[in-house]
């Protein structure tokens, strides 16, 4: 009876002992070694922006006559902190009449550039350029949508320093006589492509 006693003591005291060896196991799964750190940056979207800061482009011209030319000076400013990619014309009228639907006898635009402020005189106003001047659109006829412009600086925080030229062409028949049309300008521009930043 005696030795039966000894023996379940013994079963116990090694059925305690395991339980406290899986315990000590278990508390080392969960001892490990911790380390964090955290870091934080300001993402800000730019602006694109275009305006005319100064424009004669709300200037009338009235009586023209068949190979009347008028000139009307305007900058045209990059003022957001984002560059544009290319710029686009779109001429409408309202009202509209013969002067602006006939595309080969009405009136038709080209647009200059001069590298410094236009000089003015007049009216009626005419300009010259103190610097050097190229080409932002050619001849063509008035009315048009998204017309391409050329030689533009595109880039945010400059100016272009611009010239529009109407004319009517001296082939305007009598058709032409007594009729008038309301020109509205709108320019647009997109933005420059992505890039690293």
């Amino acid at each position: 009876m005696r030795r039966k006693l000894f023996n379940a003591r013994k079963l116990l005291f090694s059925i305690a002992a395991l339980g406290a060896a899986a315990s000590v196991a278990g508390l080392g799964t969960f001892a490990t070694f911790t380390s964090s750190t955290s870091a934080s940056h300001t993402i800000a979207s730019g602006t694109l922006s275009l305006t005319a800061p100064f424009s004669r482009l709300g200037t009338g011209a009235s009586p023209i006559a068949a190979g009347d030319t008028m000139q009307r000076a305007f900058d045209l400013s990059y003022s957001g902190s984002i560059s544009f990619a290319s710029a686009t014309l779109t001429t409408s009228a309202t009202p509209s009449s013969g002067l602006d639907t006939d595309a080969t006898d009405g009136l038709h635009i080209a647009i200059d550039k001069c590298s410094q402020a236009w000089t003015e005189s007049g009216p009626p106003y005419t300009y010259t350029c103190g610097g050097s001047t190229s080409s932002v659109l050619a001849s063509r006829a008035l009315i048009g949508s998204a017309i391409a412009l050329s030689n533009l600086t595109l880039t945010a925080g400059s100016t272009d320093h611009l010239r529009v030229t109407i004319t009517l062409p001296g082939t305007a028949g009598n058709t032409l006589q007594n009729q008038s049309s309301t020109i509205s300008y709108t320019f647009s521009g997109s933005q420059r492509a992505g890039t690293d930043q």
